[in-house]
């Protein structure tokens, strides 16, 4: 299939170029510049220089594709939610215009949205996709955009929002931080650290991208974890061992973090319990399920990524 990626070079976008070009996949990725031109070009992608707040960029590339998947979240002049508006109103409206077919085009056009589990709120409890939201405040913007993507979809065209969980993999995201605060010697928790995340590889995660996108009769909110739940004070002891020197750990009060970090915060001290159903019914599954459990290879990951 033609599929059109943005995010290509972010930390889940990366992995789901990788898994799309492996399947055999056509992917025209939208890049910022000719340096992640070149990144995209290497790992099979064909690279198209563009802005994804100015829709003249890409509007003429879009059109030709099959399908669409928007991983990126451009936040860099601090317009973040509008940025994603513009793109998903870009997105959808290519998807419903015409488009050369040949005997490899699927029958539906899709549309990609990658959200997050902080649209559920704190979730002690299990929760799956059908769960009613209750967002924090740093995904406060996220339910709006969900309701357009689900909304657009029709007989021509099906739309999925994916909610990963917390990333892992590699030498990004918030596990990555831990790795990172870790070596240096001092992790601060924010919280007492008993908050459980819901946590997927990114390789795992890419895999459930290309299981939708072959999937002609998927559509609807599909979570993304691997159902581990694991405490962030488990994850953290974990890494200890696999360092020269075991990190001292501090437990920031949620008070005193918020006014250092923000609405950020409380993401990470956030506690949630989060299910994958309607993922597992296609045939996804995790192949790994524990940080804790795989934190030797986890910081190898880190440690490569880095050099």
């Amino acid at each position: 299939m033609r599929i059109f990626l943005t995010g290509a070079t972010g930390y889940i976008g990366r992995a789901v170029l990788d898994a799309l070009v492996r399947g055999g996949h056509q992917v025209t990725a939208l890049v910022r510049d000719n340096q992640k031109a070149k990144r995209v070009a290497s790992r099979g992608g064909q690279p198209l220089v563009g802005n994804l707040g100015d829709p003249d960029s890409y509007r003429a590339a879009a059109d030709a594709q099959d399908g669409y998947v928007h991983t990126a979240y451009d936040d860099a002049t601090g317009r973040g939610p509008v940025v994603d508006r513009i793109a998903l109103d870009t997105l959808i409206a290519a998807a419903r215009r015409p488009r050369t077919v040949s005997a490899a085009t699927p029958a539906r056009r899709f549309v990609f949205y990658t959200s997050e589990p902080w649209v559920l709120g704190r979730t002690s409890d299990p929760v799956a996709e059908d769960a009613p939201i209750n967002p924090i405040a740093l995904a406060s913007w996220r339910p709006d955009h969900e309701r357009l993507v689900i909304a657009a979809g029709s007989a021509e065209l099906r739309t999925i929002v994916i909610r990963p969980g917390v990333v892992y993999g590699g030498g990004d995201g918030m596990v990555g931080d831990l790795f990172k605060s870790a070596a240096n010697g001092l992790v601060r928790v924010v919280g007492d650290g008993n908050n459980r995340w819901p946590l997927i590889y990114d390789r795992d995660l890419a895999d459930l991208y290309v299981r939708l996108a072959q999937h002609e009769d998927a559509s609807g909110i599909f979570h993304a974890n691997d159902e581990g739940d694991e405490r962030l004070n488990d994850i953290v002891s974990a890494i200890g061992p696999h360092l020269a020197h075991r990190p001292d750990v501090r437990h920031v009060p949620l008070d005193e973090a918020r006014a250092k970090m923000g609405d950020y915060a409380d993401a990470l001290s956030l506690d949630q319990v989060v299910r994958s159903p309607r993922a597992r019914a296609i045939g996804w599954a995790p192949t790994l399920h524990s940080v804790a459990g795989n934190a030797a290879r986890l910081l190898g990951e880190w440690k490569a990524a880095r050099a």
